[in-house]
């Protein structure tokens, strides 16, 4: 994701428009980006994970389907068995598709977007939200997390 947003930078400064060299290759490492879909029942969403270890270690325990708890009407979270890697920040602001880690062991899913004092370390975040909040609901759910190939 980082690599894309100093791309999308570059080709902004180089005036270059969409189609362009710098265009395409800021494309191309955005299609490389590892990708997973998030399922809740019959919905299927596709995320971008972060570059980081704490995304990496996550991709390697895919597939798997956890039970999610809902949390202050904005968020559903999980504990793993084990931790994960950690290197949190706080956001200042959570939105509505965020995948995070709370401390070391607790992925929580956001379906709102709001300011927050929390600290977190990324994961991913969900292509196009729209409609996560419905299909979340606000009860216990069952989401299934899993890896897409690769990019050719």
């Amino acid at each position: 994701m980082v690599r894309y947003a100093l791309g999308a930078v570059l080709a902004l400064m180089l005036g270059v428009r969409s189609g362009g060299p710098a265009a395409q290759r800021a494309e191309r490492v955005d299609a490389m980006a590892p990708k997973i879909t998030i399922q809740v029942n019959d919905t299927v969403f596709n995320a971008t994970l972060a570059d980081n270890a704490t995304a990496a270690a996550f991709a390697a325990r895919l597939p798997m389907s956890l039970r999610m708890a809902d949390l202050n009407a904005n968020e559903k979270f999980v504990d793993l068995p084990t931790s994960l890697p950690t290197r949190a920040s706080t956001p200042s602001t959570i939105r509505a598709g965020d995948l995070m880690l709370y401390g070391s062991r607790t992925v929580v899913l956001f379906y709102k977007t709001f300011r927050t004092t929390y600290s977190y370390t990324p994961i991913g975040h969900i292509d196009n939200p729209g409609g996560l909040q419905d299909a979340l609901g606000q009860k216990d759910v069952i989401v299934t997390f899993a890896a897409l190939p690769k990019a050719q």
